[in-house]
């Protein structure tokens, strides 16, 4: 996978107008000649190290590589973003100057703060809050829930794209310490555990195995999990991959629920917990079957559903009669891996990207932002998720 060569020379097309840009700055500010070569030089290496990027096939190579890539875009990202911004401000600053008035150096100085700024935010979400782990406790009233899982809890996480880490437990680790903390009656993993091979998922098995619940671990399968955004030399090869992976979960004592159900119980109580394989909207694949996972879907039973995109029960389930399923738990979005005062870019993507939602009182949703990144090793806003989930007898 390449990206398009369009939108790429357009970017670097682009930068170049902001280096000289600022190169033409300093030549004005500055008779030191040093900072105008220097600032060539570094402009140099970033938009060279773009480019060897961008041509660098993703869909290959090991982790080692990915992550490679990941960190070298988003240090190009946080050095132009800013650049961006002080432009746009010196911008506004030397307004006056067409109407024969001074430069509005208030403005030059709001830019080098905000430019500032947002680099020191970037690489707070990239080396910091990326493992500020958030619990968030939620209370979910079902009508007709039986009377002894009134108080019931469930342990969300979701998205730990463990591939990410590499060799390195630590991070994970920690997280099944504080799921465990919670002491939930159930855990629910709403899939993409790892970020392309099921190979990644190896050094994290003994970890993962940790995480314990009386009536156990459940887990779905989310669109990272297939194998899909890496090249396999054949089908049966990249079968073998989610074979491989299915194995692996199973070894840490997680129950996989593809396009299938168990029944939990308590006393003479019971509620089913259903499980899809990942139902997505394009250009995501779906492999999952809701009908197949549970028959009788209208149903008095008291159901929960696992299904890893929330586009899933915005599409089939809100709204829908036929289907008697209380609450869907959901992941996917990340809420973009950013969010700022409650407002994140996934808004344009996704009508539900994080939290409860409900439709006419029959279905709920609850949508996790994870608790890994993918794309870019930062999350600025948008902290790691775990949810405690407790149902309530309306």
């Amino acid at each position: 996978m390449r990206f398009p060569l369009l939108p790429i020379l357009i970017i670097l097309i682009f930068n170049l107008l902001i280096d000289f840009y600022l190169w033409r700055r300093l030549k004005k500010s500055s008779y030191n000649i040093l900072w105008r070569k220097l600032h060539v030089v570094l402009a140099s290496i970033c938009n060279i190290a773009l480019v060897v990027v961008i041509c660098v096939p993703k869909r290959s190579g090991d982790n080692a590589d990915l992550s490679s890539i990941m960190w070298t875009i988003y240090a190009w990202f946080s050095i132009y973003i800013p650049k961006l911004l002080f432009v746009f401000f010196d911008l506004l600053a030397s307004v006056p100057l067409i109407f024969h008035r001074k430069r509005l150096k208030i403005l030059d100085l709001a830019g080098i703060v905000i430019a500032a700024a947002v680099f020191i935010i970037m690489w707070w979400g990239a080396l910091i809050n990326r493992y500020n782990i958030d619990v968030n406790c939620v209370d979910v009233e079902i009508e007709g829930l039986p009377a002894a899982f009134d108080g019931y809890t469930i342990a969300q996480i979701s998205d730990l794209h463990v591939g990410t880490y590499g060799y390195d437990t630590t991070y994970v680790a920690e997280v099944a310490d504080v799921v465990n903390s919670l002491s939930p009656n159930m855990i629910a993993f709403t899939g993409d555990i790892v970020n392309r091979i099921s190979s990644e998922l190896e050094p994290f098995v003994g970890t993962l195995s940790q995480l314990k619940a009386p009536d156990g671990v459940y887990s779905i399968l989310g669109n990272h999990d297939y194998g899909d955004y890496y090249n396999w030399p054949s089908d049966a090869q990249k079968q073998a991959n989610l074979e491989h992976l299915c194995n692996l979960q199973k070894q840490m004592g997680w129950k996989m629920l593809n396009n299938a159900y168990d029944i939990v119980r308590r006393s003479n109580d019971s509620i089913a917990i259903i499980g899809v394989e990942n139902v997505g909207d394009p250009p995501f694949h779906t492999y999952g079957d809701l009908d197949a996972a549970y028959p009788a879907l209208d149903d008095p039973t008291t159901k929960i559903l696992l299904s890893h995109n929330p586009a899933h029960w915005d599409n089939d389930i809100q709204d829908a009669p036929d289907k008697n399923i209380a609450l869907t738990l959901s992941g996917h979005t990340h809420a973009m891996q950013m969010c700022v005062f409650g407002w994140s870019p996934a808004a344009f993507r996704y009508p539900t990207w994080s939290g409860l939602y409900k439709d006419n009182d029959k279905h709920r949703l609850y949508v996790n932002i994870g608790i890994g990144e993918v794309a870019i090793p930062s999350r600025i806003g948008a902290t790691p998720e775990i949810t405690l989930i407790t149902l309530r007898a309306k």
